[in-house]
């Protein structure tokens, strides 16, 4: 965006673009660097159009993990975390408990410490950088 600083962004979803049905997959978890949709406060979790984040998070502990397990499962019964993701959330970290609430749909694969810098970068009282943020992105086959 090329927005003046101090401009709010983020009307939710693209005017007149339907908002994109929520897609869980189990394989798919809230850990640093990942990319989820954004969504609002919505009964069927249907994502926005226009709008994405990059996970940040912290490291988790395993009682931490267990209760974050248990929450997801109030949206799917079946979720359950692999050996290979809990360990991931103690190393490397992220937001599990976001995990079965909004939709992952990739993940950075180079630069990761980049996220701490655009993190600490100084923000005004909505939570906004001071500094506009620009970020090439591409997809990977």
């Amino acid at each position: 965006s090329n927005a003046d600083s101090t401009t709010m962004l983020g009307a939710g979803s693209a005017p007149g673009v339907e908002r994109i049905p929520a897609e869980f997959k189990n394989n798919l978890i809230h850990k640093k660097g990942a990319l989820a949709a954004a969504r609002d406060n919505n009964p069927q979790m249907a994502s926005s159009n226009c709008q994405f984040y990059i996970v940040q998070g912290k490291p988790y502990s395993d009682v931490e993990i267990n209760m974050m397990e248990c929450r997801a499962r109030q949206n799917n019964p079946a979720f359950t975390y692999t050996d290979a993701q809990r360990k991931v959330y103690k190393t490397l970290g992220g937001t599990p408990f976001l995990d079965q609430n909004y939709t992952v749909f990739g993940e950075v694969v180079k630069g990761l410490e980049v996220i701490d810098l655009i993190a600490k970068a100084p923000r005004n009282g909505s939570d906004r950088p001071l500094k506009n943020v620009y970020m090439k992105m591409r997809l990977l086959n």
